[in-house]
């Protein structure tokens, strides 16, 4: 049958089966988009909790020529501890070796001043010590809360991370997103995918991509598009989830004139929940 125009008119059952589709994409956008704000509320909620442990932290650099191939490796390992009530950051090795004598002797030296002087400090200063402390982990945490504004999400699968059911969320970047500060800017120009649990909507691992080149420091450093960046989280004591391996693989070039290749990649281990802070204080063992 057709109208008066000469044209069929969409059967009823087509056009209501378009219309449910087009609700469940919204639908599942909306969904997707509730797993993240979980998720954020999640992590936020054990960053308490993760304070209380110690660890180690090895950072490995290495150079990439423009074959791929790896020409220099270099790493780093630090002890992350707690001294009176923030974080105290110890080099113990440098490309897996133990640091020599005269390195550790400065880095005992070192521990043992900021001992006495965290030790000395007026309430007020300590105060104020962690006040700013606290702030620049705010700081850190400023793209994390714009997350969910600069992205639209959509569930893409379901799969199974260390034993575990996840979702996998995809996100690109939200048409019309304006950053609301200069640390969080870099979002505009990469796409992310999300592993969040499904029992606990707790994030285990992202990836993101760079889609254009994204400056820091102004022009000091710019990094190049298809840069490569992943995370994953582990379950410590089942009770918290901390960070586990950071890899990052990217392009760049320093002050407009020096082109790099790198992979810098952080792996986390030796988790250990501090009983009292006179753990370090027996800085000669």
């Amino acid at each position: 049958m057709r109208n008066a125009t000469g044209v069929r008119p969409v059967p009823h059952h087509v056009r209501l089966l378009a219309l449910l589709v087009s609700f469940a994409a919204v639908a599942a956008g909306q969904d997707a988009r509730a797993l993240v704000l979980r998720a954020i509320e999640v992590d936020r909620q054990g960053r308490e909790a993760a304070l209380q442990y110690t660890y180690l932290e090895r950072m490995e650099t290495r150079s990439i020529d423009g074959a791929g191939k790896v020409k220099s490796t270099h790493s780093r390992t630090t002890d992350i501890t707690r001294l009176e009530g923030s974080p105290y950051r110890r080099q113990v090795a440098i490309d897996d070796r133990p640091l020599p004598p005269k390195d550790e002797q400065k880095e005992q030296e070192k521990l043992r001043v900021s001992i006495e002087a965290r030790r000395k400090e007026t309430p007020e200063e300590r105060d104020r010590r962690l006040a700013d402390w606290r702030k620049r982990q705010e700081q850190r945490r400023a793209p994390v809360k714009e997350l969910a504004d600069a992205f639209d999400f959509r569930i893409s699968g379901e799969e199974t991370l260390d034993g575990r059911p996840v979702y996998v969320i995809d996100a690109t970047p939200h048409p019309g997103y304006k950053p609301k500060q200069s640390s969080t800017a870099f979002l505009t120009k990469v796409k992310a995918r999300f592993w969040i649990g499904k029992t606990d909507a707790q994030w285990m691992k992202i990836e993101m991509e760079t889609l254009d080149t994204i400056s820091f420091g102004g022009i000091l450093v710019r990094l190049g598009k298809g840069g490569h960046l992943v995370i994953e989280q582990t379950h410590v004591n089942n009770e918290v989830w901390l960070p586990k391996h950071v890899l990052l693989k990217a392009s760049a070039r320093v002050m407009l004139l020096m082109g790099v290749r790198e992979e810098i990649e952080f792996t986390f281990s030796n988790y250990k929940k501090f009983q009292a802070e006179s753990r370090i204080v027996s800085i000669g063992q």
